[in-house]
């Protein structure tokens, strides 16, 4: 669900609480909404689930966030579909999905897609050569005086509209209708006039209504079930998001190359909503799913079979998914991308110098190794491209330099130098690579203390400078 915003013009957000933490659960996501509003292009869109528990408190803030001008639509979710009979007075059959736009004036629906069966209900009995055709009344109420009149059919019967009635068109209308083919006097040419609308000239999209039925988007116990079915038979998640549900959301506000993004993942339904998408209209949506790092109880069935957190369950799903979506489509496997990148957050990789005097050997040991311990050289990359404001799905190249490794982000953009013994002629390389790959600026960052010495560092800084990179883009960590 879910959720664009610059992440990308038109799109969605869908923070999906279920209503499972009431009270607790808004006051986390208060902030969140807030932040999602900040991320929000002037046309995004954000969709916000929950039950009838919390409905009218989050309504509350969301009107406060959001403005009570750009509220869009609540729409229910028929997410159950048979009657709890231990509850003493009501069985609750659905949820709330409330939606929000940043700027409702600039918000353009795409709208569903028509169904088959609407389609169906489309023939052309008399082969018009404008294609299929459905009729439609030709009288309206109230009666406007006027187009009261008789019209003969083909047959020569003459007819009238009913009482308190008048014809939709003006004799004049009608008489250019007639010439175009577009009434229809049944195939005997006696029946009663009906106004012939074509397929071809219909909107192929309609606009949803504010009742989504469980036949149309999934129920939990749907969702329950391919979950289920997905992991081996095995219950990981209590009522999920079912995917048909996420889609509609992405449907109606994301196009081809939106980001989504789910602030309160779950189980990830969203990332193969996102994924399902693609397939169907070729599009290149990505999704960005947040979720806290929920521990498992021992005694839960995940927990058994190696689980340790919500979102280690979550990354498994978008596995499974993404293969079977591939081995449901095997014409589209090799446009389809099902892959993802996992990051968590944490606290920076890299040791900070303080003046510190009573500490001055350990702070004086950063000189040595400033990476705090366990740390691996894609962690340091990640974080300083996080710090450049770098994109995290851009390429990451790795190439080995005598003692150093050199990690191209992004074909050239930048280039992050790590290793033991960092020699000058790691410029060299940097300078073909980026002429390689035609790359006209570019930041390179050096792991500073590792260079074999002071001369090497002075003179790879000179190369890079001498052929066109600014002192100012070459920097050291």
């Amino acid at each position: 669900m879910e959720q664009t915003g610059q992440v990308d013009s038109d799109g969605s957000v869908n923070t999906d609480t279920s209503g499972r933490y009431h009270t607790d659960c808004l006051n986390m996501m208060y902030p969140r909404l807030k932040l999602t509003r900040n991320l929000l292009t002037d046309d995004g869109v954000i969709f916000i689930s929950i039950d009838d528990a919390e409905q009218a408190n989050l309504k509350k803030n969301a009107d406060e966030i959001f403005g009570e001008k750009n509220f869009l639509a609540q729409v229910i979710w028929e997410r159950a579909f048979s009657p709890i009979n231990l509850k003493k007075n009501f069985s609750e059959s659905h949820d709330y999905i409330l939606v929000y736009g940043k700027d409702a004036s600039k918000i353009v629906s795409n709208g569903l897609k028509r169904s088959q069966e609407a389609n169906d209900r489309y023939s052309n009995a008399d082969n018009d050569s404008r294609g299929p055709w459905t009729s439609g009344d030709l009288s309206v109420g109230p009666a406007i005086v006027k187009n009261i009149y008789p019209i003969t059919t083909p047959g020569g019967r003459e007819v009238m509209p009913p009482s308190g009635y008048s014809w939709r068109l003006s004799e004049s209308n009608l008489k250019e209708y007639i010439e175009d083919n577009r009434i229809w006097f049944g195939e005997d040419g006696n029946n009663t006039p009906r106004i012939k609308r074509f397929l071809s000239e219909v909107k192929q999209t309609v606009v949803p209504m504010t009742v989504w039925k469980y036949e149309d988007v999934g129920h939990s116990q749907s969702a329950s079930q391919y979950l289920k079915r997905l992991f081996d038979e095995k219950a990981y998640f209590s009522y999920p998001k079912p995917v048909p549900l996420i889609q509609r959301i992405v449907e109606l506000y994301s196009n081809p190359n939106s980001i989504v993004l789910d602030f309160f993942s779950g189980s990830a339904t969203t990332a193969e909503a996102v994924m399902r998408m693609n397939v169907e209209d070729g599009g290149n949506r990505r999704f960005i799913m947040v979720q806290l790092p929920e521990q498992l109880s021992e005694k839960d069935v995940a927990f058994k079979d190696g689980y340790k957190t919500i979102p280690e369950i979550a990354e498994e799903r978008i596995r499974r998914a993404g293969d079977k979506i591939v081995e449901e489509n095997p014409l589209f496997a090799d446009k389809l991308d099902i892959g993802f990148k996992v990051f968590e957050l944490s606290k920076s990789n890299i040791k900070k110098w303080q003046m510190d005097t009573d500490n001055l050997e350990e702070q004086l040991s950063l000189i040595k190794d400033n990476f705090e311990p366990g740390t691996t050289p894609l962690d340091i990359v990640y974080e300083i491209m996080l710090k450049q404001g770098i994109d995290l799905n851009h390429s990451i190249r790795e190439y080995n330099q005598g003692y150093s490794t050199i990690y191209d982000i992004d074909f050239g953009s930048m280039f992050v130098v790590l290793g033991d013994a960092i020699e000058s002629n790691v410029a060299d390389f940097i300078i073909e690579q980026r002429n390689e790959d035609d790359t006209k600026n570019t930041v390179v960052v050096f792991q500073d203390e590792k260079f074999v010495s002071d001369s090497a560092k002075l003179n790879a800084i000179e190369i890079l400078n001498a052929n066109g990179i600014e002192y100012n883009d070459i920097l050291s960590i």
